[in-house]
């Protein structure tokens, strides 16, 4: 909730049609994984006041988009997740097995 995530802005990750990024995966920001983000276009660090977006830090959770963390853990900049906080559609793009490897729970 400190910085409010999710599609809707509710502390969730949740999802419908609208949210063709699928802002599903509740990520924990790393500075590797806000440096690889935006060196692939999206740079979360950056405050954007008109989108009432304060900019992402190490440490901040923040539902991303499903296929960025998939792009970052093949590439090797993945954080770690809060899988309990995840939605449960991602179970049909990553296997159990890959998601509770990054689990903050199981670590």
């Amino acid at each position: 909730m400190d910085p409010v995530t999710g599609f809707f802005r509710n502390g969730k990750c949740d999802t419908n049609g609208e949210d063709t990024g699928m802002h599903t995966v509740c990520a924990v920001m790393t500075e590797a994984f806000l440096q690889y983000s935006k060196s692939a276009g999206n740079d979360l660090s950056t405050p954007v006041p008109e989108y009432d977006f304060p900019g992402l830090k190490p440490g901040d959770r923040w539902c991303i988009c499903l296929m960025r963390w998939i792009e970052a853990c093949k590439a090797g900049y993945a954080p770690k997740i809060s899988l309990k906080a995840t939605h449960t559609s991602v179970l049909e793009f990553v296997d159990l097995d890959v998601l509770m490897d990054y689990d903050l729970d199981e670590a």
